[in-house]
């Protein structure tokens, strides 16, 4: 099979992956950031008692962790986003190069306070995407039976956030009997599948963050990246050739470039892990 036999290729920006183009760089020393997310403000929220478990479980691993605390954070768009709340969000994901999500159900999905956590991160801000190329784990807590509604919606928001789901997951049902008095989940499956998932994400971290630009690197993006460069290179030499000729209009911008994530080398965060 030669790029003959595939004409509408663009073959100066197809790139032909291998296991030389995967290997590990001198990458990050430093412990893997993970980042915290739960879905309720009641005071005996059981989703937070989860994600403050997990929280424990990382950092044995050897993890650097924050757990974000919702209160307080506005609706989307009922304020603008500079919101000191919003800006927290943010750069807690900008910090992160792996994530936690734990939401309760409620009505056979997510509750609305951790939707409200996502809508406030956007796909792109300016150059950077704050969850392009990051790990993710998903756990949910049921009060009844059993139930993969929400784990199955938020790998949905995980990939359309552009993250890199791990196959392990946790539900944890009737959490109301799976935590004593102070808060500690008891010993039981469900614990053990806590465990499980915070290991697999700890390793998927460990092996994705230093390869992350290249993973998440995209044909169609460089294609319009490289369209974008020659249609800027043509404006720039019909200028010169017609210096003497009337102004033209500008060119409408037509496609814009992938420009590399950037990441803060730490954050100045110092969000408490929700008293």
């Amino acid at each position: 099979m030669t790029l003959h036999d595939l004409p509408h290729i663009t073959a100066d920006v197809l790139d032909k992956p291998s296991l030389d183009k995967l290997a590990l760089p001198a990458g990050s020393s430093h412990p893997p950031r993970i980042l915290i997310l739960y879905g309720s403000l009641r005071p005996q929220s059981f989703s937070r008692k989860l994600a403050l478990e997990a929280e424990r479980i990382l950092q044995q691993f050897g993890a650097e962790t924050r757990v974000f605390d919702p209160h307080e954070l506005p609706m989307l768009d009922s304020v603008p986003a500079s919101h000191p709340k919003v800006q927290e969000l943010r750069a807690l994901s900008l910090w992160s190069e792996g994530q936690v999500w734990v939401s309760p159900e409620r009505h056979g999905s997510v509750t609305g306070v951790f939707k409200n956590q996502i809508d406030w991160l956007p796909l792109e801000d300016g150059s950077v995407r704050p969850t392009q190329g990051r790990t993710l784990a998903v756990m949910q807590v049921s009060g009844g039976s059993q139930s993969f509604n929400v784990v199955n919606a938020l790998r949905v928001l995980g990939r359309w956030m552009r993250m890199v789901t791990i196959p392990n997951q946790s539900s944890v049902a009737k959490a109301w009997q799976e935590f004593d008095d102070q808060g500690r989940m008891k010993p039981s499956a469900f614990y053990d599948r806590v465990v499980d998932v915070m290991e697999e994400l700890f390793k998927f971290t460990l092996m994705v963050r230093d390869r992350s630009d290249y993973l998440v690197d995209r044909y169609s993006e460089r294609k319009g990246a490289a369209e974008a460069l020659a249609l800027s290179a043509a404006a720039g030499v019909t200028e010169v050739i017609a210096a003497s000729a009337p102004a033209p209009l500008p060119a409408t911008d037509s496609a814009t470039a992938r420009k590399p994530s950037t990441r803060p080398a730490c954050c100045s965060s110092t969000t408490e892990a929700c008293s």
